[in-house]
C-alpha cells in the first residue's frame, strides 16, 4: 500500500510540474523583413549581442544624461520601484530610448533585476500576452510601478525630451500624491 501512495505521489508531482508554464527568456526569432528579432521576456544581456549591440552601444555611449534631472531622481528614490519595458528590437524609437534608459539606470546602481524587459513583434505582440495586461500600443513603452501598482509611463519618447526627467516627473507626482492619503 506505501508503494502504491508513493507512486501516486510521484504521478500527481510529475503532472503538475508539466502543467506549470515555461517561460522561454532570451527568445529570438528571424523574419524575412527585419532579419533576427528579440521576442517575448529577455534579459539586458540580450541587448549587448550582435546584432543588437550595434544600435544599443552606440546610441548608450552617444547619450549625455541631464545630471541634474539624474540627482534628483536618486533623491526621489527610482530604486524603490520596479520597471516593466516593452521594446522592439526593429524599432527606431526603441533603439534610441531603450540604451539611454538602460545609462540613466547604470548611473544611479539601479537593480535592473527589480525590470522586466518584453521585447513585441510589429503587431506589438510577444508571446505571452503581455502587452494586452499593459494595453501596449507603442513601443518603446517604460512603465514605473511601486508595490505591483503602475504609477506611471512614459510611450514611445519622453514628453520632456530627457528620461531622466519623464521619471522624475513620474516619482514626483507619486511622492506628492502620498502625502494626503
Amino acid at each position: 500500500m506505501k508503494k502504491i501512495s508513493i507512486l501516486l505521489g510521484i504521478i500527481a508531482l510529475t503532472t503538475i510540474n508539466s502543467c506549470a508554464e515555461r517561460i522561454i527568456v532570451n527568445r529570438e526569432v528571424e523574419s524575412k523583413n527585419d532579419g533576427k528579432m528579440l521576442l517575448g521576456t529577455q534579459t539586458l544581456n540580450q541587448f549587448r549581442k550582435e546584432p543588437y549591440k550595434t544600435w544599443f552601444d552606440e546610441e548608450y555611449n552617444r547619450y549625455q544624461i541631464d545630471q541634474s534631472s539624474l540627482a534628483e531622481l536618486k533623491k526621489e528614490k527610482l530604486n524603490s520601484y520596479s520597471l516593466v519595458v516593452f521594446v522592439g528590437s526593429w524599432c527606431e524609437d526603441s533603439h534610441r530610448e531603450f540604451p539611454r534608459l538602460i545609462k540613466i539606470l547604470d548611473a544611479m546602481k539601479y537593480n535592473t533585476n527589480k525590470m522586466q524587459i518584453i521585447a513585441v513583434n510589429r503587431k506589438k505582440e510577444s508571446p505571452a500576452g503581455e502587452e494586452g495586461l499593459y494595453n501596449i500600443s507603442l513601443v518603446p513603452t517604460i512603465i514605473v510601478k511601486k508595490y505591483g501598482k503602475e504609477i506611471g509611463r512614459i510611450t514611445e519618447m519622453p514628453e520632456t525630451g530627457y528620461l531622466e526627467r519623464d521619471l522624475l516627473n513620474i516619482l514626483k507626482k507619486d511622492n506628492n500624491s502620498g502625502l494626503f492619503k
